[in-house]
């Protein structure tokens, strides 16, 4: 690690640990077989996986929030607030000129007291280090979604295939499309399904799925295909959820008007609020901040609320930080137990080249 960005490193860790944090560490390599489904497809990609003769598949630490999650659930007490620096590792494309290693500095907070005040002390404590390079404040909340879906009058076949989509956009709105009628089934596969004997003609080799899970597959399309269609108005309405974006105190009041129709958003709405509140009691500038519904939609697949991002005016660089709310990612690795859980990381090396050029 270069010695200018170790040494900001350890700064931004002790302001971490000055606001109450316990410094820890995490293995570089740590078990794929188990942690990459928790990562979104981005990662999955780019993760560096080797094959260990004694501990099976392993790879190099993608990020810090999972396997702090891991350990906390395993043998931390509560409420706890960790911090941490080190490097993570993932592939990039040439093209880019990423760095394929970096370091990360993080502040993860487990607290079920009061999420909306545990979201506005990671979002002040990670940003306040950042203050004078005046990045770009950008929030949203991946509940808001969720919720929606939720409310939706489907099957629960059909909600549960648009929560696994809801971090993959082109696929979530294809699966609204289909759903709702607008977008007609492949000719291929209406034959398929029509055909009384879908295998008639098929020859030994029929890929890598089992003769029973493509059967499975199949009767479970055909089943989908009795299914009433979306409500174009549900469609309409959660067009509308996703096109939300502005200053904050904008945004929440576009929020509440939706609200009263989609009243399935009401609950996530209600949180923004309350952690809108809990922001001001921080000193934090609702105004300076963008709110994004759809934001967070291509970053971590276990963040399942309030996201944020802290972004310099140039394009080419990747966010200085970034955090959010993973809930269920406790729930996930606790084996039934859980904790509200948010954190957030910065990237020192970004923020070393961006004083240089002040």
């Amino acid at each position: 690690m270069d010695r200018a960005i170790r040494s900001r490193a350890e700064a931004l860790k002790t302001h971490f640990e000055t606001a109450g944090a316990q410094a820890i560490e995490t293995s570089i390599l740590q078990p794929a077989e188990v942690l990459l489904d928790l990562y979104g497809e981005d990662i999955r990609a780019r993760a560096y996986v080797t094959q260990d003769p004694l501990r099976g598949e392993q790879m190099l630490r993608p990020d810090f929030t999972v396997p702090v999650v891991q350990m906390h659930m395993a043998h931390g007490a509560e409420p706890a607030r960790y911090t941490y620096a080190g490097e993570v590792f993932r592939r990039q494309e040439q093209a880019t000129g990423r760095a394929s290693e970096y370091v990360q500095v993080g502040y993860e907070v487990f607290d079920r007291a009061n999420p909306a005040a545990a979201d506005a002390e990671v979002f002040s404590l990670i940003s306040a280090p950042l203050a004078a390079l005046r990045l770009r404040a950008v929030m949203g909340d991946v509940g808001l979604l969720i919720a929606a879906v939720d409310g939706l009058a489907t099957s629960e076949a059909r909600k549960n295939a648009l929560r696994r989509h809801i971090w993959r956009p082109k696929r979530f709105r294809a699966l609204l499309e289909r759903y709702s009628g607008t977008s007609p089934i492949p000719e291929t596969r209406a034959a398929l399904l029509a055909s009384a004997d879908p295998f008639a003609g098929a020859g030994l080799e029929i890929g890598l799925r089992s003769r029973t899970e493509i059967k499975d597959r199949i009767e479970a399309l055909r089943e989908d295909q009795k299914a009433a269609p979306l409500a174009g108005q549900d469609v309409v309405q959660i067009n509308r959820l996703l096109s939300i974006k502005g200053r904050l105190p904008h945004a929440l009041a576009a929020l509440g008007e939706l609200s009263r129709e989609l009243t399935a958003i009401k609950p996530a709405v209600a949180q923004i609020q309350e952690r809108a509140q809990a922001m001001v009691s921080r000193n934090i500038n609702l105004d300076e901040i963008e709110f994004e519904a759809g934001y967070g939609r291509s970053s971590m697949e276990y963040y399942d609320g309030f996201v944020f991002g802290l972004y310099s005016d140039d394009a080419k660089l990747p966010p200085v930080a970034t955090g959010g709310r993973y809930d269920a990612l406790t729930r996930v690795l606790g084996q039934g137990v859980e904790i509200p859980a948010v954190g957030g990381v910065i990237r020192p090396e970004l923020v070393i080249a961006l004083e240089a050029k002040a």
